[in-house]
């Protein structure tokens, strides 16, 4: 069950998305940038606890999905929310350009060989989402297959959940304007040139196509079962402490439970 603060930014596929009308820089949610910061620190150790819970169970999982736009900080939530965990039950996948053997098969092939196994936290950088959204943009599939794939996707999410994967969706919501300041680094920033790629500009050119894209998406695959959630991200301290929270609390609402020892007594075991 979403809690108060996750329902905020939860996308109610009835109602539909304007992402014209999101501020991409609001911080209402919060009541301070240190605040915030803090409690982003609390949330990914709470969160390191519950996943050693979720591992050692190791009846269920959590997918967490981040979508956006180059430069929309997936890679700075990832560290942000889940470097805290132990390595040894977190995978995160980031989803590039089909290669030679993907594209063999369906699109979604390659995206549930990545789903999570039992008692693990599967991230994915980028995700499925991509061929509803560049291969929409920039015409790399017919338009009777794309509109195909929103039903395609809310079924292939919906096994994921029958078979015990909680499933969060978060759009890293950014505006041009910031986009183009966080390039500006890039191009700038030695440290930060390896992170630039030329094509990112192309895209910007088609920025309202990939909005519109997006909104589609929003509305078509937002299910109880899989919702996505809108997360402000021209503040990198916004965007994470609203997605550690929320990931914070999805995990509380699972429960997980360490396993009680089967076959053997604890206070019977003698150790000398």
């Amino acid at each position: 069950m979403a809690s108060q603060f996750a329902r905020r930014f939860t996308v109610e596929a009835a109602k539909g998305v304007s992402l014209a009308r999101i501020d991409p820089r609001d911080e209402s949610a919060f009541q301070s940038k240190e605040k915030a910061k803090a409690d982003t620190v609390k949330d990914a150790e709470a969160i390191n606890q519950l996943q050693d819970a979720l591992y050692a169970e190791h009846e269920r999982s959590l997918l967490v999905v981040l979508q956006g736009m180059d430069c929309s900080g997936k890679d700075g939530t990832v560290r942000a929310v889940f470097n805290t965990c132990g390595p040894i039950g977190v995978e995160v996948t980031p989803f590039k350009a089909p290669n030679e053997e993907e594209r063999a098969h369906d699109y979604l092939w390659r995206v549930h060989k990545a789903a999570p196994r039992k008692g693990i936290i599967g991230i994915f950088n980028r995700s499925h989402y991509e061929d509803v959204l560049i291969v929409k943009v920039k015409k790399l599939a017919k338009p009777e297959d794309i509109e195909r794939r929103y039903e395609e996707i809310n079924n292939f999410e919906k096994l994921l959940s029958d078979h015990g994967t909680r499933i969060l969706k978060f759009m890293l919501h950014i505006s041009k304007d910031e986009q183009a300041e966080r390039l500006r680094e890039r191009v700038t920033d030695p440290k930060k040139h390896w992170k630039f790629n030329p094509a990112d500009l192309e895209d910007r050119k088609l920025w309202s196509h990939y909005m519109d894209a997006y909104e589609t998406a929003l509305r078509r695959c937002s299910p109880a079962h899989a919702p996505w959630h809108v997360i402000p991200s021209d503040r990198n301290w916004v965007r994470n402490a609203a997605i550690a929270r929320i990931v914070r609390e999805t995990l509380e609402d699972m429960a997980p439970k360490y396993p009680k020892p089967e076959g053997w007594d604890p206070k019977k075991v003698v150790i000398e």
